[in-house]
């Protein structure tokens, strides 16, 4: 590794920053551990230039989810100062943190997504925005803010009578929202790292006591469980591999990304979203998986910085 001192920067003011300090804490305990020069930096938007300035570092680790980290900001600051910052560049963490951006590119490009409706705060007073749902999907359906991670501001909404509670739910996160028909299947995910060549790790499938995979089977110890690698024909692993790949490769990823999909049963892999700054707790699936390919927690962390691009 070329840098000198890493500084990892974690937590910030996003409904996420819980989540970012255990993945930020877990990052430098896995550099030290390395022997590398670690500091910790608590994201305060206000001194984050001045912070990284004073620590002596040479690098930026993003541990930051959601606002500032995961939308190219943190990346787009870190650039004006010269300072190299782990992950996907500006435009592409601008456009996969936003569902709604991120969806419109997978639609365009051909990629298999669920169908989609988009709606802003605005159209609550001038359209009516359940009758339209209804008109379109059969319920249930998936009402999701657009820039939010870890499941915050996801509901799934099983009948029409209750779409207006969970639209509302939603709009509290963000002033967007889109809409997807429900897809019955498996959830599965896909690590994909590399800048020009891009490769996938195993591809894991989750499955949760109540086949809910929200951010308390997230977030909670034996809650969820990581199936490495997703039992699957090898035609059908293959199919979904090329999707998180496609995606990844259309919206401009580098570093290491993960791809969360639906296997219908039919067998056909849905691209939901892509995660730029995955998660690298102790119950996270990106080090699950690279465990699983022969990557150990602390060179996983150590390979996101050396992809710097």
């Amino acid at each position: 590794m070329k840098y000198n001192k890493i500084a990892v920067v974690m937590g910030g003011p996003s409904s996420e920053a819980k989540i970012s300090r255990l993945t930020g804490m877990a990052v430098v305990e896995a550099l030290q551990s390395k022997g590398h020069k670690v500091v910790p930096i608590e994201l305060h938007p206000q001194t984050i230039v001045d912070d990284v300035k004073q620590s002596g570092c040479d690098v930026v680790f993003n541990a930051v989810h959601g606002k500032y980290g995961e939308d190219g900001i943190l990346r787009a600051v870190m650039q004006m100062i010269d300072i190299p910052c782990t992950g996907s560049d500006v435009l592409a963490s601008a456009l996969t943190m936003n569902k709604a951006a991120s969806k419109r590119i997978f639609l365009s490009a051909g990629i298999s997504t669920p169908r989609t409706l988009f709606f802003k705060d605005t159209d609550v007073e001038n359209i009516d925005i359940k009758a339209q749902v209804a008109d379109t999907f059969n319920f249930p359906v998936v009402v999701k803010a657009v820039d939010q991670g870890s499941s915050i501001g996801v509901v799934t909404v099983k009948n029409e009578d209750d779409f207006t509670v969970g639209m509302k739910e939603a709009f509290r996160y963000s002033r967007e929202i889109i809409v997807e028909e429900f897809i019955k299947g498996r959830e599965l995910t896909v690590a994909v790292y590399g800048n020009k060549e891009k490769k996938a790790m195993p591809i894991i499938e989750i499955v949760t006591a109540n086949g809910v995979y929200d951010y308390h089977n997230k977030y909670t110890k034996g809650c969820s469980q990581h199936i490495i690698p997703a039992p699957l024909t090898k035609d059908t692993a293959e199919k979904v591999v090329q999707a998180s790949v496609e995606a990844c490769e259309i919206t401009g990823c580098s570093g290491v990304a993960r791809v969360d999909l639906i296997l219908s049963e039919e067998n056909i892999p849905y691209v939901l979203e892509i995660n730029t700054v995955p998660g690298m707790t102790g119950t996270s699936l990106v080090p699950d998986t690279a465990r699983h390919a022969g990557i150990e927690f602390p060179e996983l962390c150590e390979m996101m910085i050396d992809m710097i691009d």
